[in-house]
């Protein structure tokens, strides 16, 4: 009989996670979907923080920081700086995931492409812009994390880190956007500077609040 003080642990399994609530794998459909919306949210953020000239961390901050000096889109740029990246996610986190990574980032190149046919941003708040952008890409990024993909870069670093040696993904992100803003004082103000910075820490605070394995059960 138990007592009112006894703590009644959970089952796990072989891997530590709730027996009575195995992970399921996503399919097919369900990884199609998490893809649109996640690359969705990257690309959409980009735009965000392009139309305000800014930048953030992470792949999608160098690419938008080398777009202020090379003449190449975005997206293209996105998908080049990637490719070491790309050679780096397969012995570190398996073929699965560096499929999942290449065709996400293929997805991305093609949105960043189209999305100046479809829309415009004018007029928009250099604040907001930084807050949302950054944001935004932060919930693309976590959505693409969740199924077994990443959007490259920093990212895959960030993501291996804490599969191999359980560093949490935001704190390696922050470090990696921190020398990606170092970098950035070369070509921007220090007014844009400031609000890339809160762009990141906005990126950041998504990976860092929000990705917990441990409490998500998806596979």
């Amino acid at each position: 009989m138990l007592s009112a003080s006894t703590t009644v642990k959970p089952a796990l399994d072989k891997d530590g996670a709730d027996a009575l609530y195995p992970a399921v794998k996503h399919t097919v459909i369900e990884d199609i979907y998490a893809f649109a919306i996640g690359c969705s949210f990257v690309v959409l953020g980009i735009i965000f923080l392009k139309s305000a000239g800014l930048v953030t961390g992470g792949v999608a901050g160098i690419a938008l920081l080398v777009s202020y000096v090379v003449p190449l889109p975005v997206g293209v740029l996105f998908m080049l700086i990637n490719i070491p990246f790309f050679l780096f996610a397969w012995p570190a986190m398996g073929r699965r995931f560096m499929v999942k990574t290449v065709i996400v980032n293929l997805v991305i190149m093609a949105l960043a492409s189209i999305a100046p046919l479809m829309f415009t941003l004018s007029d928009v708040n250099p604040i907001f812009a930084a807050l949302f952008g950054g944001t935004i890409i932060g919930m693309g990024i976590l959505a693409l994390a969740r199924h077994s993909a990443g959007a490259g870069g920093t990212g895959v670093l960030a993501l291996y880190l804490q599969k191999t040696k359980g560093i949490n993904a935001g704190k390696t992100q922050m470090l990696c956007d921190a020398l990606i803003l170092s970098v950035s004082i070369l070509v921007l103000n220090w007014q844009q500077v400031g609000l890339s910075l809160l762009s990141a820490a906005a990126m950041s605070g998504v990976m860092l609040g929000f990705h917990r394995p441990e409490r998500y059960i998806g596979r």
